[in-house]
């Protein structure tokens, strides 16, 4: 929770900098995010029709920091969220975790809607990951354990600031386990004991946004594709993230947000209640909330 709040300090005050920074400094970059908070709770007194008290509050971060000069063009993108949940007595239970920051740096091609283009791609969480909630006793995840690091060089096609399809024939990408638990049973595909996975092939990122896709609702979404092309792989088994998501705005700070969130990694295998471990299986999250949003930047 303190890696969380520190984060959120942070980016405050540069978000607040750079509202404030002279026009001139700031002339070739665009600055801008959504910050949203959503709670929710239940008490109950005497309740003849039984239930428990509960709390749940999660916390949504996406920003942008992209530069554009003549024919360079660097996009920064962070998008991080943080949420818990309790019921009565029962041990807190995580409900949301991510932090995923990309980096893209582009040359265009004279005067085309193509750009050269090498990408930086990070992805972890903030928080322990039980597999026994509310017992919280079967450790899954950590932070950092699994962070995965892509690096990548190819072809961006870019018509506008609003749709990007990047595609890259030279990718690396590191799975990194630094839970020495984990990194000792072998978890996400390193080998027992291992701090870190390395991988090569190619990967396709496509990004794409629509404001008022009708009133007042907005949508953005995001897919990820990776096949290692070792030859001890098979390179049909593609790694799949794609994350949809829509914004809907009551007013200026009132807002719902839905979100739905799908992973394939054949590298991660399902491990169910008991402590058993299956093949690799399709990951499916969604999330709805209603509360505090406020847009800023430009």
């Amino acid at each position: 929770m303190k890696k969380v709040l520190s984060v959120c300090l942070l980016l405050t005050a540069l978000t607040v900098n750079a509202q404030t920074a002279d026009n001139d400094t700031i002339k070739n970059w665009k600055i801008g995010g959504t910050p949203s908070f959503t709670f929710n709770q239940v008490s109950l007194t005497n309740w003849a029709a039984g239930g428990k008290n509960s709390v749940a509050g999660t916390f949504l971060l996406n920003m942008y920091f992209n530069y554009s000069k003549e024919r360079v063009n660097w996009d920064n993108t962070l998008d991080m969220g943080y949420g818990l949940t309790k019921q009565g007595s029962e041990n807190m239970v995580k409900t949301e975790d991510k932090l995923y920051f990309t980096s893209k740096l582009g040359y265009q091609v004279d005067g085309s809607k193509w750009y050269y283009s090498g990408l930086l791609d990070f992805k972890t969480q903030f928080d322990v990951g039980y597999n026994d909630p509310p017992e919280n006793t079967v450790k899954l995840s950590e932070f950092m354990s699994p962070a995965y690091l892509n690096l990548s060089l190819g072809l961006d096609y870019k018509p506008n600031d609003n749709f990007s399809l990047y595609i890259s024939p030279l990718t690396s990408k590191m799975t990194i386990v630094m839970d020495d638990s984990l990194s000792n049973a072998g978890a996400f595909g390193v080998d027992e004991g291992d701090n870190l996975r390395s991988e090569y092939g190619a990967s396709i990122k496509l990004t794409a946004k629509k404001a008022n896709l009708i009133k007042n609702v907005d949508v953005n979404t995001r897919l990820d594709l990776f096949s290692n092309l070792n030859g001890m792989h098979n390179a049909k088994n593609v790694d799949v993230d794609w994350e949809l998501a829509f914004n809907m705005k009551v007013n200026d700070y009132l807002s719902a947000i839905a979100s739905f969130n799908l992973i394939y990694d054949d590298d991660i295998n399902y491990i169910d209640e008991n402590q058993v471990e299956h093949g690799p299986r399709a990951q499916f999250k969604q999330l709805f909330g209603f509360g505090i949003s406020y847009k800023f930047g430009q």
